[in-house]
């Protein structure tokens, strides 16, 4: 039988954007949580490097401004940034009275927190705990959501669309994967923390839940979104065949840490000035140019001349996931590959979440702020869940009282689908995308590359839908359908930009324009 649940507001995602809103509401508000998993698997838990704040004496707020406008190639928003960075310290503040545990300087007598340096970055502004600060993160708001009598956690339950009435999102149906049965959430107001949507590529660093359901839904909604093209690869994912997604820190290059060729050469410097610390998207290009010149499956990264007690202490989940596949990072190199890591496009939302469909709010990866620009930097992603999701819950505090309970939405009508005979249509299409996305919309793209990639996925496209019309849903088809979305809206917002700039790289457009504009796609009524 089919639920119906009121609550003031449903917040979809319970990364660090999802459960920093919760817990700023959950004094006055009742508050859902929706979890397709269990609480942990979001992005936020796996993240490694830290948070990026202004934290230090000899930092400063116009520096921050001024090393995240430089990595964003000419297309951050800078009163987004403004706004990002000088809210980075109350946003720190936060986090520590919440009991999140930063590493501390070992031989300062005040115990200042230790800061680290990762790319792009002037100064050392990275906060962390070890270089598990996701986990220390969602594993701490976890815990003090689960203590909040007024946030209720629903695990297992993946979102499939949000509820419209009269030009107003009042909710959505959400399918309980334990009893295989759709419910209806409604609330005065509902926020998408989705996360972002690199799975919509073959090799990636994110969790198996990264599938863009938040834009997705929020596109059939009717929201905007912005600048889909611009998908950041992360230029060291570790290459082995037992840890396709695990993440080697910007950080490791931040400490000291090496780019080499096997024959054991460095060839950063060949490429930037600051080397290992170019921006994410130089040194992801960068090595898939060695890669592709070379014929190489993969470049090193070295940090065996630190000594062994400092990458230990720094480094102990790399340090150990890597001995643990026979690797030893204080004595060899570690095999790396770039791999799709962050969406810096998304849902177009304001300084307070949001959205261009009343009653829907965004917060996190999914959406688009103006930030991140042309090429996000390293670590203000965790910085800007924090940010948005507290001024988001400002907003609708402030609103609340104003807005009406909304009215009981129907069931959700499954009464002309079947039950699917095979599930290898799915499979298939699941794979086919996200082969197409990394062969033609990859880290390098053409304008041929990008009109093969539109008509494969158009096709699937049509195949998915049809399927969707006919078969009762499950956990596979609802991420494939928003996959597909997702897919389509990054190759035309590619196919859009007649330009390289920043993380969109098109062999037919090298050059960058002196004008450039954000890149803002409208559903059609």
């Amino acid at each position: 039988m089919n639920r119906h649940y009121l609550y003031d507001t449903i917040i979809i995602g319970t990364g660090a954007s999802g459960l920093s809103l919760a817990l700023s509401l959950a004094k006055t508000l009742k508050v859902a949580i929706i979890s397709k998993n269990n609480a942990q698997q979001g992005s936020t838990y796996y993240a490694q490097g830290g948070i990026a704040a202004v934290l230090d004496n000899k930092d400063s707020y116009e520096l921050h401004i001024s090393d995240t406008m430089v990595a964003g190639a000419g297309l951050c928003q800078k009163d987004a940034v403004k706004f990002t960075v000088e809210n980075s310290k109350d946003a720190i503040s936060w986090l520590i009275n919440q009991g999140v545990e930063f590493d501390r300087e070992q031989d300062n007598p005040h115990k200042d927190f230790h800061l680290t340096q990762e790319g792009g970055h002037s100064h050392r502004r990275i906060i962390h705990a070890a270089d598990a600060t996701g986990k220390a993160v969602s594993t701490t708001l976890i815990e003090q959501a689960a203590k909040e009598p007024n946030i209720t956690f629903f695990e297992n339950h993946i979102a499939i669309d949000l509820i419209k009435n009269n030009g107003e999102i009042t909710g959505a149906y959400i399918l309980d994967r334990k009893r295989n049965e759709v419910d209806c959430f409604q609330a005065k107001f509902t926020v998408l923390a989705t996360g972002g949507a690199s799975k919509v590529y073959l090799y990636s660093t994110n969790p198996e839940g990264n599938s863009g359901d938040g834009i997705a839904m929020a596109w059939r909604g009717g929201c905007k979104v912005a600048n889909m093209e611009f998908n950041q690869f992360h230029p060291t994912c570790l290459y082995h065949p037992k840890a396709s997604s695990f993440l080697i820190s910007e950080a490791v290059r931040g400490e000291g840490g090496l780019l080499r060729l096997p024959n054991g050469k460095r060839f950063m410097p060949d490429f930037d000035d600051r080397a290992e610390l170019a921006p994410r998207d130089i040194v992801a290009r960068a090595i898939d140019h060695e890669m592709k010149r070379l014929g190489l499956d993969c470049v090193y990264l070295d940090i065996s001349h630190k000594p062994k007690d400092f990458i230990k202490q720094h480094f102990p989940t790399i340090y150990q996931t890597c001995l643990d596949l026979g690797i030893d990072i204080t004595k060899d190199p570690i095999p790396v590959v770039p791999a799709a890591h962050y969406t810096c496009g998304g849902i177009v939302i304001d300084q307070y979440g949001c959205t261009s469909v009343p009653g829907l709010l965004a917060a996190g990866e999914t959406t688009f702020t103006g930030l991140h620009g042309a090429n996000r930097m390293a670590s203000n992603s965790l910085l800007e869940c924090l940010v948005y999701a507290r001024s988001a819950s400002q907003y609708i505090l402030q609103q609340f009282d104003q807005k009406e309970t909304p009215a009981p939405a129907p069931n959700w009508d499954e009464s002309r689908v079947s039950e699917p005979k095979e599930q290898i249509t799915i499979s298939h299409s699941w794979h086919e995308i996200r082969q197409v996305m990394w062969d033609y919309v990859g880290i390098v793209r053409s304008n041929k590359r990008l009109e093969r990639a539109k008509k494969r996925i158009q096709i699937i496209k049509e195949e998915v839908n049809d399927f969707y019309g006919h078969y009762r849903i499950n956990s596979d088809l609802i991420e494939l359908r928003n996959l597909v979305i997702v897919a389509e809206l990054i190759i035309d917002s590619a196919i859009s930009r007649k330009e390289s700039r920043g993380l969109h790289f098109n062999l037919d457009y090298p050059e960058a324009k002196s004008n450039p504009d954000d890149t803002i796609l409208t559903p059609e009524a």
